[in-house]
């Protein structure tokens, strides 16, 4: 799809271009001042955007808002238009949205029904309210390990779960280094392609980084991924979790090739 699809031959001031894409004015020049977006200029010199400078601000827009960083959505946009590849990308991750947003609206009309009724909310409808509804997704790290500390009971014996709590790695410097791969799975998987160059490189630091924790056993890395897939599969974990199907899907569709 090209930016060419956008058929009105309109062009927008920096203000006006900037309120239609819900950012400022300093963004749009941010944008620019890192060879994202480049604006026409008027008669007068003064900076304009057309179709396909929308076009290309709606590509780093939703990409931003997607997380990834400016050098990455520089690395999605390089060599072409990725306008597809981004509306593919936001339609996945706005449909698990949508679901979240669908479940927490129930909540709070529940909530709302019981006042109307002359009830009142208990604590648990309170707590319920607080967890479900809101707008942040990232799990802090005292509710991912309420996520995953069940599931290494379930998955993993007394003895195997000791044995890997004496592993020496270190916590701080992994997550480092899982948050870069995943940034970089979301730029990749904008650009649409699994089997390109760099995403099986990407598959090949990925399973690295996976060594690091199981040392190579196959049967924990086997365990690991039954607590990541079912932690998924919990329409309450999900969406605060770092990692989803998508990605998974994606880095194994890449690795398959190695």
């Amino acid at each position: 799809m090209s930016a060419d699809v956008v058929k009105e031959d309109r062009h927008f001031s920096p203000a006006e271009a900037a309120r239609r894409l819900g950012v400022s004015v300093k963004a749009l020049r941010v944008y620019e001042s890192h060879g994202l977006v480049k604006p026409l200029r008027s008669a007068a010199d003064w900076r304009t955007y057309g179709p396909k400078e929308i076009a290309r601000l709606h590509q780093i827009v939703a990409l931003k808002r997607l997380g990834l960083t400016l050098k990455r959505i520089a690395e999605v946009l390089e060599g072409g238009d990725a306008l597809a590849a981004v509306l593919d990308l936001q339609e996945r991750v706005l449909a698990r949205e949508g679901q979240r947003v669908a479940k927490a609206l129930e909540i709070v009309r529940a909530a709302r029904a019981k006042l109307e009724k002359g009830d009142t909310l208990s604590v648990d409808d309170l707590t319920t309210l607080t967890r479900e509804t809101t707008m942040t997704n990232k799990a802090t790290p005292e509710e991912m390990q309420a996520i995953f500390d069940p599931l290494a009971q379930k998955h993993f014996t007394a003895e195997e779960n000791a044995a890997l709590r004496r592993r020496s790695f270190d916590q701080a410097e992994a997550s480092r280094s899982w948050e870069s791969l995943i940034d970089e799975a979301k730029a990749l998987m904008a650009k649409g392609d699994p089997y390109s160059p760099a995403a099986k490189e990407l598959a090949r630091r990925w399973q690295a980084q996976v060594r690091l924790f199981t040392q190579g056993d196959v049967k924990v890395g086997e365990k690991v991924m039954a607590m990541w897939k079912e932690a998924m599969a919990d329409p309450k974990a999900a969406p605060k979790l770092p990692l989803n199907p998508e990605i998974f899907a994606f880095v194994q569709k890449a690795a398959s090739k190695l």
